[in-house]
C-alpha cells in the first residue's frame, strides 16, 4: 500500500500526468512505481482532453504606419475651428432657399386670390346686370300694360302745349280709332275662326 495521503497522493498523480503529457510520457513509470496498488492508479493514464471553446488568441500585429502618441497630448487638443465657416455657409443657404421658396409660395397665393375675387367681382357684376335687364324689360311691360302703373313711379302728369293742341288732338283720336279697328279686326277673326271650325265640326 501507497503510505501518502489520498489528497496529496491525487494531487501527484494529476501533476505526474501533466509532466506524462507535457514531455510524451517520460515519467508515466515513475506513476506506477509511486502507487502501484493505489485506487487511482487507473487516473493515471486518463488523457487530459482541453475543451475546444478555449482557445488562445493570436498575438496582436501592430500594423508598421502606426503614428505613435507624444508624450504631450495637448495640441491634439486645439480646436482649429474649420468647420464653423462651412456650416455657416451652408445654414446662410439653406435659410435663403427658405425664404425664396416662402415668398413664392406667398406670390402665388396672393396671385390666386385676386384671380378668384376678380371672378367673383366679374360674376356679381354679371349678376348685377342681368338683374338690371330683367327689371328693364318687366318696367317696359308695365308701362306698355298700363302707363303710369309703376309702384316706385309717381302718377302721370299731363303736360299742355298750346302751339301742338290741335294736331296732338287730331293724332291721339287718329290713333284711339286704330286702335279700335285693329281690336275689332282681331275681333272679327276670331269669330270667324270659331264660325269655321263649328261648320266644320257639323258638315260631316
Amino acid at each position: 500500500m501507497c503510505k501518502l495521503p489520498s489528497n496529496v497522493r491525487f494531487r501527484a498523480l494529476v501533476w505526474l500526468r501533466i509532466i506524462d503529457e507535457a514531455i510524451d510520457g517520460r515519467y508515466a513509470p515513475f506513476t506506477e512505481y509511486l502507487c502501484p496498488q493505489s485506487q487511482y492508479a487507473a487516473a493515471a493514464r486518463v488523457p487530459l482532453i482541453k475543451s475546444p471553446s478555449l482557445r488562445v488568441p493570436k498575438p496582436v500585429e501592430r500594423p508598421p504606419d502606426i503614428h505613435p502618441l507624444p508624450d504631450d497630448v495637448t495640441a491634439y487638443f486645439v480646436y482649429p475651428f474649420t468647420l464653423e465657416p462651412h456650416i455657416l455657409r451652408l445654414e446662410d443657404s439653406r435659410r435663403a432657399t427658405l425664404a425664396a421658396h416662402a415668398a413664392r409660395r406667398t406670390a402665388f397665393l396672393q396671385s390666386r386670390a385676386e384671380a378668384r375675387e376678380k371672378q367673383r367681382m366679374r360674376a356679381e357684376e354679371e349678376r348685377r346686370r342681368r338683374e338690371e335687364e330683367e327689371e328693364q324689360r318687366r318696367r317696359e311691360a308695365l308701362r306698355r300694360i298700363a302707363p303710369g302703373f309703376e309702384p316706385s313711379g309717381g302718377p302721370l302728369v299731363p303736360v299742355k302745349r298750346a302751339s301742338a293742341v290741335g294736331p296732338e288732338l287730331g293724332q291721339a283720336t287718329a290713333q284711339g280709332g286704330a286702335g279700335h279697328e285693329r281690336s275689332r279686326s282681331v275681333m272679327d277673326d276670331l269669330v270667324d275662326h270659331l264660325a269655321a271650325l263649328d261648320s266644320n265640326r257639323e258638315g260631316p
